[in-house]
């Protein structure tokens, strides 16, 4: 393994949202933006259950702990920024987990992206309504 004061470090993006993680040996506290996650996400258990997506696929659970800072975005955008941010700093720690968190799908960065307002439109596409006359 690695010494005390070391960590392994990774960054994952979605959406507006970059999250910067750092992966260190402990008990499995998560810290996010210097508060614990239970109070940064404190409206949603469904939100701290998908953080947990990568440690359950590898049979890592409480293992590690997690500081994170993240910026941009929403609380979904974060969460998976984060989450995107854990499995590859993971694959830093260990390259054969590579293969296990690529089939369950947790290395694959989400391409979508908000689309920009055009000129001359009220949003991305729409449009003022058509009048004949």
């Amino acid at each position: 393994m690695a010494k005390a004061d070391s960590y392994f470090y990774a960054l994952g993006r979605r959406k507006s949202a970059t999250a910067r993680v750092r992966l260190m040996s402990g008990k499995g506290v998560i810290t996010i933006n210097d508060k614990p996650a239970e109070a940064y996400f404190a409206d949603s258990k469904f939100l701290l259950a998908k953080l947990q997506e990568p440690f359950t696929a590898v049979d890592m659970a409480g293992k590690f702990d997690i500081s994170a800072r993240v910026a941009g975005g929403g609380h979904d955008g974060q969460l998976e920024a984060i989450r995107l941010g854990i499995a590859k700093a993971l694959v830093v720690l260990n390259e054969d987990l590579k293969q296990t968190l690529k089939r369950a799908d947790l290395l694959s960065r989400d391409p979508r992206d908000k689309e920009r307002k055009k000129f001359g439109l009220k949003g991305a596409r729409k449009q003022r309504q058509f009048t004949k006359r």
